[in-house]
């Protein structure tokens, strides 16, 4: 009897534990209807938040970043709202500098091709920096047709700045020597360890990049506000503006509180308006572009390493490997379904061998007749634009940070620093060259001779590469190089990018590519592709997913990862982390915006 019913017991518990699952399934696949969206929608996002690129496919990343938007996930949403009759206008939340400028000018385009389709967008601040810099938020806010500020804020107009930081005076006085070279003087990522300030190149392309970015950004403003370019640069030079003289100098609309500002547009929508937050919006209707001839969406972010692309919880940042991104042109080539390839790019750069490998395979994909266009975010320099030169096209904001054709490398001697800690080293060693790479010997004339040589085949090989792929004259690349930086916008005038704009231009170039209409839409897959809802299920019931408990121990792990962030991106800026500068690389700027 007792067997029967532990049986029978066995059996009502398999039953019940079926049952929830498939109620969880039916939940998780089933979503909500065009229905469930009424018929006067206003829009709400709050962009006083950092911007992703793509959310990470990692434990950590869920947990740490679930609250962050995405800017696919914003540009989609705003174009399928624009067409939406249920959806009336959007309100914005603006306030921090935390968006990069060429991802702002992304979300700028969208807004305008919202309010282009004859519906409202308004942007209202707590404050525009807080007794800080708030050049980047107005410059966001003013692509919306009104701008509110709470009574008690401010507008923080001051002007923009980029700041670089040298680690030369500390390595004097530990006793560590620098010895490493570049190609060319503009390859200022160097700089950080051998200046103490910066090099006349190093001001000088800075201070290009500075002056492009500025004015964009007042140019901007002007077209928003209606005001001339001279008008707005007096501003800047006035301010930071306290609230009413913010208001006074027509920088905003009015002032009011969030519950004001929100029954204004209950009231300018009309009866039975109500809001919904754009993520909610996206998931209820849907993303654009899902049907037509398949388009393969690769991203590429984060520095350039060999091996698998990875996600770095301690510093809230991903990588671009090597082994993923050639894995997923691969498989986008091998899909006969696919017929171009997006490529969308936000890095910085990295290891040489590693840009070299994904380069080789956008050269393969255009062999196979499979177009390849290259989507440029905030950055996309050095082993980020190696990676992205032999596209059919290369589209990049304005503000994209791109170029830094060049080479750097070297190593750290750091037999000063033994000295001062008592710490002796000795060995044998076999083959004259054995110690090349040794932080303990300097190089030899004939090892130096050997680096020298290196870092003029790397250069060599990246110019003759952007030459071909650009179809520009050598001599034309080797004077545009030197290891430079440039915004988009000069980027483009220079050959090195084709035209101006974000996902929307892109994918216009994608279907000129392969000819169709711009009426058309075409489907736009991600490749690695991630897992799906029912493959996440069966993971988690094979045991490769946590269980709850471990969920929640995570999730603690997850919060000490973000309290100590702030402490390893400055270890990482330092190069005190561990992490080793790689050949291909941009300089870090400090952007005080």
């Amino acid at each position: 009897m007792r067997n029967f019913v532990t049986k029978l017991l066995a059996v009502i518990g398999g039953i019940t534990v079926f049952a929830i699952l498939l109620i969880f399934v039916i939940a998780t696949l089933v979503r909500p209807g065009k229905g469930s969206i009424s018929g006067k929608t206003i829009l709400e996002l709050n962009l006083e938040t950092n911007v992703l690129e793509d959310a990470p496919d990692d434990p950590f990343a869920r947990l740490t970043e679930q609250r962050t938007p995405v800017l696919r996930d914003i540009v989609d949403a705003l174009e399928k709202a624009r067409d939406d009759s249920r959806v009336v206008g959007l309100v914005a939340r603006v306030g921090t500098g935390r968006i990069g400028v060429a991802q702002t000018q992304e979300i700028r385009d969208a807004v305008l091709a919202f309010r282009a389709k004859k519906k409202f967008a308004v942007a209202y601040g707590e404050t525009f920096g807080e007794f800080g810099p708030g050049n980047g938020a107005y410059y966001l806010a003013s692509a919306f047709d009104e701008i509110w500020l709470q009574p008690s804020g401010d507008i923080g107009l001051t002007g923009l700045a980029l700041e670089s930081m040298f680690i030369r005076g500390t390595l004097d006085k530990l006793g560590v020597v620098p010895r490493m070279d570049h190609r060319y003087e503009y390859k200022t990522a160097m700089d950080f360890y051998t200046e103490k300030k910066m090099t006349p190149a190093n001001r000088e392309e800075t201070g290009k990049v500075l002056e492009s970015i500025y004015g964009q950004l007042v140019k901007g403003i002007a077209e928003g506000r209606k005001m001339t370019p001279d008008q707005v640069k007096a501003l800047v030079n006035r301010g930071p503006f306290l609230g009413k003289e913010a208001l006074d100098a027509k920088l905003v609309d009015g002032m009011a509180y969030r519950d004001e500002i929100y029954d204004k547009l209950r009231q300018k929508a009309g009866k039975n308006a109500s809001f919904l937050f754009l993520d909610k919006y996206l998931e209820r209707a849907g993303r654009p572009h899902q049907k037509g001839q398949v388009v393969a969406l690769i991203f590429g972010l984060g520095g350039v390493q060999r091996g698998k692309s990875d996600y770095d919880p301690l510093q809230g940042s991903t990588s671009m490997g090597s082994d993923t991104l050639t894995a997923a042109f691969r498989q986008a080539i091998k899909d006969k379904d696919v017929k171009a390839i997006l490529f969308r790019v936000d890095s910085p750069g990295g290891s040489y061998v590693a840009s070299d490998a994904i380069w080789r395979e956008t050269v393969q994909a255009r062999k196979a007749g499979k177009p390849v266009i290259v989507s440029m975010s905030s950055v996309a320099g050095s082993g980020g634009y190696f990676v992205a030169m032999d596209a059919d096209k290369i589209v990049a904001q304005p503000a994209t940070i791109t170029g830094s054709i060049g080479v750097l490398g070297g190593k750290m001697l750091t037999n000063g620093l033994w000295d001062k800690v008592g710490v002796s080293w000795d060995g044998v060693h076999k083959g004259d060259n054995a110690l090349m790479f040794s932080s303990t010997n300097d190089y030899s004339k004939a090892e130096w001779a050997r680096f020298e040589a290196w870092l003029d085949r790397v250069y060599q090989d990246f110019t003759t590469k952007v030459a071909e792929g650009r179809k520009l004259p050598r001599e034309k690349v080797l004077e545009i190089a030197k290891g430079r930086i440039w915004t988009g916008e000069d980027a483009r005038g220079l050959g090195l990018v084709d035209e101006l704009g974000g996902y929307p231009a892109a994918l216009k170039l994608v279907k000129q590519s392969i000819k169709v209409s711009q009426s058309e839409d075409v489907q736009l897959r991600v490749y690695p592709r991630k897992k799906t809802t029912w493959e996440a299920i069966l993971a988690r019931l094979n045991g490769e997913e946590p269980d709850s408990s471990e969920a929640k121990q995570a999730e603690v792990a997850a919060r000490v990862v973000e309290k100590m962030r702030p402490l390893m991106q400055t270890l990482h800026t330092m190069g005190l982390d561990g992490s080793r500068r790689e050949v291909l690389s941009m300089p870090e700027l400090g952007f005080v915006h």
